[in-house]
């Protein structure tokens, strides 16, 4: 392992991304300095915001830098320590990107995480118990405050994001719908994830359509809800939820390749009297250690069961990413590096 394999935003799309937006190149391993440790991904997550770095606008971060490596967070295991804290063979999670190795100072604030994989396995640090979980967590515990009985719905169901939903909400006494594409995804979220039901939005060419479904299996309304698409499945959404509802916004993979979102009816946030909130779940670290144990816990005892699409080498991380973006995935989308 004397180079490192490295995936490169070359240039930014025009449009809808393509694998030509990336290079792949090899670099020299560095030599260490003091208190700097050497880690071997063995897993590199894919995840939607990715797409929303690529483009040269404004955004809540700064794009992704032509020429460099492509963000992302991996878990591996440190081969090389010179720090104190770090010794060869750990599990760690960093923000080590779309590459097979990564030099991280040790001590610098959230950039490395050594995880115990007793109980959980490595690559669930980068899904269940790790951002997408925390996620999860966040705009549930934060935003919507769900309480029991109430009706919690989610896009995007069948997702990383979206199945630590559910099985936070359903911990919770809620009533839990997800929103999904294809009859597979709902079938996974009914019977696998334990929602109460889903929707399969791909059935439905109109907002007016998905709202009606929605109807069926809300019932009573929706008092809370998880966005992670936008788009018609928002506005089917806004017309079903009920007076003081809260909305936790999380993505709006609908229109990452740059096309508007406009919504159809903003005057029901009035009507309803609606909380709509965006977040950025790294700007609330705080909470990360009180998110990752209930999780962890979720995990253990059986109440989440996450499933995983797992791409092989990182010469396939751009097709698999493009994937990501069209659905394609199952769970959450991860590339293996070993």
């Amino acid at each position: 392992m004397s180079t490192i394999q490295k995936i490169i935003l070359d240039n930014r799309p025009q449009g809808v991304a393509t694998v030509d937006n990336f290079k792949l190149i090899e670099t020299p391993v560095p030599v260490l300095k003091d208190d700097e440790v050497l880690i071997r991904h063995h897993y590199l997550s894919l995840d939607p915001y990715m797409r929303g770095r690529m483009n040269d606008s404004k955004s809540y971060a700064q794009p992704q830098a032509l020429g460099e490596v492509m963000i992302g967070g991996t878990v591996g295991e440190v081969i090389q320590s010179l720090h104190a804290k770090f010794k060869t063979g750990d599990h760690v999670v960093v923000m080590g990107g779309w590459q097979t190795q990564s030099v991280v100072h040790g001590d610098t604030p959230g950039a490395i995480r050594k995880v115990d994989t007793t109980h959980v396995p490595l690559s669930y640090y980068l899904g269940a118990v790790g951002m997408p979980g925390v996620t999860a967590w966040y705009g549930l515990v934060r935003i919507m405050e769900p309480k029991a009985g109430e009706t919690v719905t989610v896009s995007a169901a069948s997702g990383a994001v979206g199945s630590a939903l559910g099985a936070l909400a359903k911990s919770r006494g809620c009533r839990v719908v997800g929103i999904a594409g294809g009859k597979d995804k709902c079938d996974y979220v009914v019977n696998e994830l334990g929602f109460d039901a889903c929707v399969d939005y791909k059935q439905h060419k109109d907002y007016l359509s998905l709202s009606k479904a929605l109807r069926d299996a809300c019932p009573n309304g929706i008092d809370a809800h998880f966005e992670n698409v936008g788009g018609m499945v928002l506005d089917a959404v806004m017309i079903r939820t009920n007076a003081f509802g809260r909305i936790a916004v999380c993505g709006m993979i609908a229109g990452y390749d740059g096309a508007p979102l406009p919504m159809t009816h903003p005057s029901l946030i009035l009507v309803n009297r609606l909380k709509v909130q965006g977040f950025i779940v790294s700007e609330h670290m705080e909470d990360w250690p009180a998110a990752l144990t209930e999780l962890s816990q979720l995990v253990t005892n059986g109440k989440l069961k996450p499933r995983e699409t797992i791409a092989q080498g990182l010469s396939n991380a751009p097709e698999a990413f493009l994937g990501l973006l069209k659905g394609k995935n199952f769970g959450k989308q991860l590339v293996k590096l070993i």
